[in-house]
């Protein structure tokens, strides 16, 4: 299962940007490419797997680096299931982040959180490898 192993390598793949170049400290691709912007989540779940864990304590270690940085947890879904359960299920997944990262001794003023359910998948299909790449929870720098 993929629930967390590839929160770095899955991360620094979005976009393209800065692929392969130097990126600027403290910016979301920083956070991407050098720690992990994504946690990953097993069907119908919203508890951390060990390498979501690992990945959100290099998360904090990383905004520690960074005070002024805030960011929003952004909760997703896979296509399975009704609007609103999976809107629930992502509220559930970004709150389960967040409480993770505030227990670290992250600030919770630093941190929103947002469900964007099935609307927003990060993979287009319609089997276990897309929906296991939409099981996420991405933290997203709102300012810089």
């Amino acid at each position: 299962m993929r629930n967390g192993a590839n929160s770095k390598s899955g991360a620094s793949g979005q976009g393209g940007m800065n692929a392969g170049g130097p990126v600027t400290p403290g910016s979301q691709a920083d956070l991407a490419q050098n720690v992990g912007d994504r946690v990953f989540f097993a069907l119908a779940e919203s508890t951390l797997s060990a390498d979501a864990q690992h990945t959100l304590e290099r998360q904090v270690a990383w905004l520690k680096q960074y005070p002024g940085v805030s960011v929003t947890v952004e909760g997703h879904c896979d296509e399975r299931g009704t609007r609103e359960y999976n809107l629930a299920l992502g509220e559930r997944r970004a709150a389960t982040v967040k409480k993770y990262l505030v227990g670290l001794g992250l600030a919770a003023n630093r941190i929103s959180t947002i469900s964007y359910g099935k609307e927003r998948p990060a993979v287009i299909g319609s089997d276990e490898s897309a929906w296991s790449q939409n099981r996420r929870a991405v933290t997203v720098i709102t300012n810089q």
